[in-house]
């Protein structure tokens, strides 16, 4: 009779970290927070649960890691770095917006816009780490527009835009295609625009205000 073979018992099963971090990010971008259990994220890493807590202490911890790797990826943000004016700024975010909804790596949406909107109770702390996380976009948009705009003016426009590009997300999570967004975006690029602000920095901005005044 043969020997059946011995299985492997004992010490945890060694994986990749990164490797883990990145299917673990695209398994959250796809189905939430809780929509994703431990079973779920060791099956699909293929590591027992004693090795992803040690790796990442909890669920949470792992998510928040993919939080960080999904914030590295292109993103609307990318549109606003070589602007050399506010139209540039404005029309670079949003057809950013568009092509990283769109989902270049296979999944649709924004990760962080669309991100525990709506959770349990026991997990509002991570909530509360997405709404500082789209605050900070919020906010890194204000600060490319105040290059060209009052601060008010780029504060309130980019809580706008942001609003937009959440929009953007959830139409692209639904099935929207690549023309409608991109219809979507040019919608708003040509309202901007027609409020007469694409060409006027700083000062033609407060030249306006005092004006209207």
């Amino acid at each position: 009779m043969d020997k059946q073979k011995k299985t492997r018992r004992g010490g945890p099963r060694t994986f990749n970290r990164d490797a883990a971090i990145e299917t673990a990010m695209h398994l959250f971008w796809r189905h939430g927070y809780e929509g994703v259990s431990v079973s779920d994220l060791t099956k699909a890493i293929g590591v027992a649960p004693p090795s992803l807590y040690s790796a990442f202490g909890s669920k949470a911890g792992l998510y928040r890691e993919a939080l960080d790797r999904y914030g590295a990826l292109p993103g609307a943000l990318d549109g606003l770095a070589d602007a050399k004016s506010v139209d540039e700024a404005v029309v670079g975010l949003l057809r950013e917006g568009v092509r990283a909804a769109m989902g270049a790596t296979g999944e649709r949406g924004c990760m962080v816009s669309s991100g525990m909107i709506e959770c349990a109770s026991e997990h509002e702390d991570l909530a509360q780490d997405l709404v500082g996380r789209r605050a900070a976009i919020c906010d890194a948009i204000a600060l490319a527009l105040a290059r060209w705009l009052d601060d008010p003016t780029a504060n309130s426009l980019a809580r706008y835009f942001a609003a937009v590009l959440q929009g953007i997300s959830v139409q692209a999570r639904d099935g929207a295609s690549r023309a409608q967004l991109d219809g979507i975006a040019e919608e708003v690029i040509a309202g901007f625009r027609a409020k007469g602000l694409g060409g006027l920095n700083r000062a033609g901005i407060r030249k306006v205000r005092q004006q209207s005044a």
